[in-house]
């Protein structure tokens, strides 16, 4: 069959040719080629794009591993809609990448000095490392849909490959000292050359307990502005300078020293495109603990006044607007939070939108939340993925509002936080015209 085929190719090839080919022949071709056409293996099929894409399902946290991975300067940021654009390192000259935009999910979460932050704390050129995913749902993106494979595109213009990539829906973004500590891994300080309070330093990432030298070495930037953490102590250049620890001009090899580092991008002289710079250096781990329960004290006060978000699981409705709804605790909050949800507490929940702006109220979060009573905390076991804290409450309430649904995400407050006003930008002013609401409109600012 397959010899008939090859044939038949060559007969079907003369319809360029005014010859008139017998009807008996034409159909014998064409089953022959149906036939062929049946035997192909999968690898020989047009792929679809989409067969082997994994997003994200409403109502399940996302595996981790199944996150694409890149890094770069943190550019834009708005805060309020839980989005900003990121300079993505790829392999051509960084400075003519374009800012590339991402969307935090719902339960993504950042991280910076190794603790808990909201993308308002982080400083615009903070390198971030990235873990996300393609846009759970294209028709709703909060920034732009781009095709599959761009992350595999080169951009020209030596941009290179890498810079666009469409998994702009994050899990996890974090600066350089939160992703050493996650991933146990530390800085490696070679050598320094330094004069007139700046100048190079030549370091390797590796793991903490020690590498296999393969680790690649990088040279970065500093200044007299880098900022220098020992103990409790704020140091600068020219107190290493003074102590004899780095030298006042000239190179020193430094022996490997172990440190954490906060990186950064600025504009790079000697024709070097894709430089980074230290903004900080953590001597020891006490300095770094320090940073952290700072940076945690800040983020614990802000979930305060905003509400702790959560997903919901299942509702259990009644009778007269009563029902029992069961939600997952998003993860990453420091633990004093989880505390504040127990059994018999007083407790308010409301509608959220998925960049978790307060819905469902035209002055406040509390101004159409269901009240209730937490009727049971419980810890699911094992580790929870990403995202979730894998703590689960049972919440009843006599008013359920429309916005608490599976699947939907919440935010909720424990009777004994605060109750204060979220500033404007931050909530949608009514379930029907705002949920597509995606920045303030002038109608917050005075009129003159």
């Amino acid at each position: 069959m397959k010899r008939l085929f090859v044939s038949c190719s060559s007969l079907i090839a003369l319809v360029f040719r005014p010859v008139a080919l017998p009807l008996w022949l034409v159909v014998v071709c064409s089953i022959a080629v149906r036939a062929d056409g049946a035997n192909e293996g999968p690898e020989t099929k047009k792929q679809d794009p989409e067969a082997d894409v994994f997003r994200p399902e409403p109502g399940k946290f996302p595996p981790l591993e199944k996150a694409h991975a890149y890094r770069g300067e943190l550019v834009f940021v708005d805060h309020a809609t839980r989005r900003g654009s990121i300079r993505v390192q790829g392999s051509g000259m960084f400075f003519r990448n374009d800012p590339h935009p991402f969307a935090m999910l719902p339960y993504g979460l950042v991280r910076y000095h190794g603790a808990p932050a909201d993308l308002r704390d982080v400083p615009l050129g903070t390198v971030m490392h990235v873990r996300a995913f393609l846009p759970p749902d294209p028709t709703t993106s909060s920034v732009p849909v781009l095709p599959i494979d761009s992350k595999t595109k080169d951009a020209n213009h030596n941009r290179g490959a890498g810079i666009a990539p469409a998994e702009n829906h994050v899990l996890l973004l974090e600066d350089e000292p939160s992703h050493c500590r996650r991933e146990g891994k530390v800085w490696k300080l070679k050598e320094i050359d330094i004069k007139a309070r700046a100048g190079m330093i030549i370091a390797r990432c590796e793991p903490k307990q020690g590498g296999d030298g393969k680790a690649a070495e990088e040279t970065m930037t500093f200044d007299a502005a880098t900022r220098i953490w020992r103990g409790r102590e704020w140091l600068k250049v020219d107190d290493l300078i003074a102590e004899g620890a780095w030298p006042a001009e000239g190179k020193k090899a430094l022996g490997d020293q172990a440190v954490l580092l906060g990186i950064t991008w600025k504009p790079t002289p000697d024709g070097v495109f894709t430089r980074f710079h230290i903004s900080d250096i953590w001597l020891d781990d006490a300095a770094m603990e320090h940073a952290a329960a700072q940076q945690t004290e800040t983020h614990r006060a802000f979930i305060r006044s905003r509400w702790m978000p959560a997903m919901i699981d299942a509702v259990e409705y009644g009778k007269f607007g009563r029902a029992t709804v069961t939600a997952t605790l998003f993860g990453g909050m420091d633990e004093s939070l989880y505390a504040d949800f127990a059994k018999d507490a007083t407790a308010m929940m409301n509608a959220v939108a998925d960049t978790l702006k307060h819905t469902h109220g035209a002055y406040g979060p509390g101004h159409m939340a269901s009240r209730g009573t937490i009727l049971e905390v419980t810890k699911t076991p094992g580790e929870p993925p990403l995202g979730s804290s894998g703590i689960q409450i049972r919440f009843e309430t006599d008013l359920i509002i429309e916005g608490i649904r599976p699947g939907r995400t919440v935010r909720v407050r424990p009777g004994a936080w605060p109750a204060v006003q979220v500033p404007r930008e931050e909530y949608l002013n009514d379930s029907s015209s705002g949920m597509e609401e995606r920045f303030p409109t002038p109608a917050i600012f005075p009129k003159y």
